[in-house]
C-alpha cells in the first residue's frame, strides 16, 4: 500500500533554470515521511520512528523537470523492506492528469530508528514492523552504487561553515542540509573547473540527473568550519560524475555521488556536452 501526500509548492523552491531545485526535493519526501508515519497508522505505533528516525542513505533519481505553480505535488511514499534495525522507503513524486502519471523523482531512503534522548540506534518493535509490513511496495530505484575512494584536485576542497539554523530538533544537523553543502561545494568546484569567475554563471548549464548520500555520523554544530573534498570521478558524452566527502578532523560524516547531465536551457532537454567542457572534465581523471 502507497500513502499518498500532497506538496504545497512555493516560488521560492526554484532554481535559476527555473526549475524546482534539487535539495528542495529532499524536504518533500521528509513531509511525506513524516506524515505517513505520524497520520497513517494504527494509534501511535509509528509516532516513534517519525520522531526518531536516523537517515543512513539516500538515493534521488531526477526524472524530469518540475516547474513552479500554485497546484500541489503528489508525493507517493512506501516500505520497500524491514528489518530489526533499519526500514527502506521508497518514494515518487509525480503528477496524474485523467489518468496520465508524470512522474518527476523516485528516491530510495534508508533509515534506523534511533533513541535520540539516549544517542544511539535501537531496533524496531514487533509492532513496529507490522505496521511497516502494511505499506510494502516494491524497490523505484533497484541497485547500489559504489563511492570512489576521496581524492584531493586542484580547487576541490571547499570550507563549509555550518549555521546554527541547520540543526534539527535532536541538535543535529538535518538530513536535507548536507544536500546542500555538497550543493554549494560541487558548484563552486565546477565554476573553477571552468574557469568562471565567482558569483558568475556557469558557462555550461547543468541538470542532476541521480544524487546518492551516504550519512556515516551525525553532524553537530561548531564554529570552526567543515571540509567538502569533490572531485570528478566518471565523464561521459552527455554526463559526468561528481563525488564529495564532507568531513573534519579525520572524521567522515557524509559522502555524495552525483551524476550530472549538460543541458540546453531552450529546449529543456539533455544535450551532449561541448568538446572543450569534456576535456576539462577529463583532464580531472587523470
Amino acid at each position: 500500500m502507497r500513502h499518498t501526500y500532497e506538496c504545497q509548492l512555493r516560488w521560492a523552491d526554484m532554481d535559476l533554470l527555473g526549475h524546482i531545485n534539487n535539495v528542495i526535493y529532499l524536504d518533500y519526501l521528509q513531509e511525506a515521511r513524516i506524515e505517513m508515519l505520524l497520520a497513517h497508522t494504527p494509534g501511535d505505533r509509528l509516532l516513534a520512528l517519525a520522531e526518531g528516525a536516523q537517515v543512513l542513505h539516500h538515493c534521488v533519481q531526477y526524472v524530469a523537470p518540475l516547474t513552479f505553480r500554485l497546484q500541489p505535488v503528489k508525493v507517493d511514499t512506501w516500505v520497500v523492506r524491514a528489518d530489526t534495525d533499519s526500514f527502506v522507503l521508497g518514494h515518487e513524486i509525480y503528477d496524474d492528469h485523467d489518468g496520465e502519471r508524470i512522474v518527476y523523482l523516485r528516491a530510495r531512503s534508508t533509515l534506523a530508528p534511533f533513541a535520540f534522548d539516549e544517542d544511539r540506534r535501537r531496533q524496531l518493535t514487533a509492532a513496529e514492523l507490522a505496521t511497516l509490513e502494511g505499506f510494502r511496495g516494491e524497490d523505484p530505484i533497484p541497485g547500489e552504487v559504489a563511492f570512489q575512494e576521496p581524492r584531493d584536485v586542484e580547487g576541490g576542497s571547499y570550507a563549509m561553515r555550518v549555521r546554527f539554523s541547520d540543526l534539527d530538533a535532536f541538535g543535529v544537523i538535518d538530513e536535507v542540509k548536507h544536500f546542500e553543502y555538497f550543493q554549494e561545494a560541487r558548484v563552486a568546484f565546477l565554476r573553477l573547473v571552468q574557469g568562471a569567475e565567482v558569483g558568475a554563471a556557469p558557462p555550461t548549464p547543468v541538470v542532476i540527473a541521480r544524487t546518492d548520500v551516504a550519512y556515516a555520523e551525525p553532524v553537530r554544530f561548531q564554529t570552526a568550519p567543515f571540509t567538502v573534498r569533490s572531485w570528478v570521478s566518471g565523464v561521459g558524452r552527455s554526463s559526468f560524475v561528481v563525488e564529495s566527502e564532507l568531513s573534519c578532523d579525520g572524521t567522515t560524516y557524509s559522502r555524495a555521488r552525483v551524476v550530472l547531465v549538460t543541458f540546453d536551457p531552450v529546449t529543456q532537454k539533455a544535450a551532449p556536452a561541448t568538446e572543450e567542457f569534456r576535456a576539462l572534465l577529463q583532464a580531472q581523471l587523470a
